[in-house]
């Protein structure tokens, strides 16, 4: 497993900026019941964590990440919840532990995603639900488009699968789910739309989320040989470019899933 992104400060501004940005997209509806027991894996740098501990806050919380950099930077933001480092092919918890799990953008980045969701399911009591997001990058689309922007777009999803990832497995989130074991997966798709009406989407989507995911990337697309540095840089360039222009448009797609381990 190789995170594309990387753990850098950059990185950690990165996502905690786009969660801010998408977190009343990707939360809505997200609320569990007090005294249950939620498991957070992978919390990252506690970019959504915040926002369960405040949509839930009678609930309890367990969040893990394999980097003990972002847990240490976690347990500073949130003292309430528990953090530990651990990593989600191995949840060192007993079978049954907890009520519910929430799994953000993890799954795209894992080269075994059925492995690490049948190790969730362990610690899932039955009955307990999972949430998955994940995003799906083949569903975005933008205007004005150039060849360089297209260009510097594709490295993203190419670099994540030399990685051993996949940038596309949102689409996938109901076969994978159910193929893992989970009854009666539900599947819904948050469509993300930004336009010159909507400037505060423009600045926390394209500029910090897409663009954001891009510049983190440049140094290894470079290295690797992916595309020419200046044709990279121009694309990354024309894609901000999108948040100011008059007929600027740019649309994406999530996808949140929410199956049951049976009883």
């Amino acid at each position: 497993m190789g995170y594309v992104h990387g753990y850098s400060a950059y990185e950690a501004g990165r996502l905690r900026n786009s969660a801010n940005a998408l977190s009343e997209l990707l939360h809505a509806g997200v609320r569990y019941p007090a005294g249950a027991l939620v498991l957070e894996a992978p919390c990252g740098v506690s970019a959504q964590t915040g926002f369960l501990v405040r949509n839930s806050p009678g609930a309890r919380f367990i969040c893990m990440d394999i980097s003990t950099l972002s847990v240490a930077a976690a347990a500073q933001d949130w003292p309430g919840p528990a953090f530990l480092a651990a990593d989600i092919y191995a949840p060192p918890f007993l079978p049954g532990a907890f009520d519910h799990v929430f799994a953000c953008f993890v799954l795209e980045h894992l080269n075994r995603p059925a492995e690490a969701l049948g190790n969730l399911l362990r610690v899932l009591k039955p009955g307990g639900t999972l949430t998955s997001i994940e995003g799906d990058h083949g569903s975005c689309f933008f205007h004005p488009e150039t060849p360089e922007a297209l260009a510097a777009w594709a490295c993203l999803p190419k670099l994540q699968a030399l990685l051993g990832g996949d940038s596309l497995i949102g689409r996938r989130l109901y076969s994978v789910l159910a193929g893992a074991g989970l009854d009666d997966v539900r599947v819904e798709p948050i469509r993300i739309y930004c336009d010159p009406s909507l400037p505060h989407m423009m600045k926390g989507f394209v500029e910090d989320t897409i663009v954001g995911m891009l510049r983190g990337i440049e140094s290894e697309v470079i290295q690797r040989g992916m595309l020419d540095a200046a044709v990279f840089r121009k694309g990354v360039e024309d894609i901000l470019a999108i948040k100011t222009h008059p007929e600027g448009a740019f649309c994406y797609t999530f996808f949140r899933a929410i199956g049951r381990k049976p009883d």
